[in-house]
């Protein structure tokens, strides 16, 4: 018997026999794509917890993604001003506030670090798009104003993209 699969948290679930198997998913997918933006530009539509990659033919790859929670959203147009795979983490103020006991630094690749295995940096130096250690959030209002992906489809979109890539963010 070859079982069913369940999507939950960007994991395909296979039930064999009652035996539990997981496997990435694959979440993001090539859509029909309407309202803006030349071939390579990112848009994120904040409400539909997506992000976008104009393909320029009418279509884009569409990712889930976490957004901002209610009050650490933004919106506006901004670009790519770097790229880093395991990166470092330092809380912003905010979050340290928030969060105290949270260590002034995270080191890359760590199951602590909040950045997943890539972040891209977007110019201002508040956010950034990144992958996650906590997948379970992808598809909801969760973060401070980053833009969180899966760590598959981070890996995905940093291969994609360049430094100086026009991101469109709304709401």
């Amino acid at each position: 018997m070859f079982g069913k699969f369940v999507m939950g948290a960007g994991v395909a679930v296979a039930l064999w026999s009652g035996i539990v198997v997981a496997a990435p998913a694959q979440a993001r997918e090539v859509v029909p794509f309407t309202g803006g933006g030349m071939a390579g530009t990112l848009v994120v539509r904040t409400s539909e917890r997506r992000l976008y990659l104009v393909n320029g033919d009418g279509t884009a790859i569409r990712y889930p993604v976490a957004v901002g929670k209610p009050g650490k959203q933004w919106a506006g147009q901004t670009m790519i001003d770097g790229k880093y795979y395991q990166p470092d983490w330092s809380p912003p103020a905010v979050v340290k506030r928030d969060h105290p006991r949270i260590p002034n630094l995270i080191r890359g690749g760590t199951a602590a670090n909040p950045m997943g295995v890539a972040a891209m940096t977007l110019r201002g130096g508040q956010y950034a798009i990144h992958g996650t250690n906590r997948p379970e959030s992808i598809g909801h209002f969760a973060s401070y104003g980053c833009i969180r992906m899966l760590n598959q489809d981070i890996s995905d979109l940093f291969e994609r993209v360049s430094v100086g890539t026009q991101v469109t963010v709304m709401r």
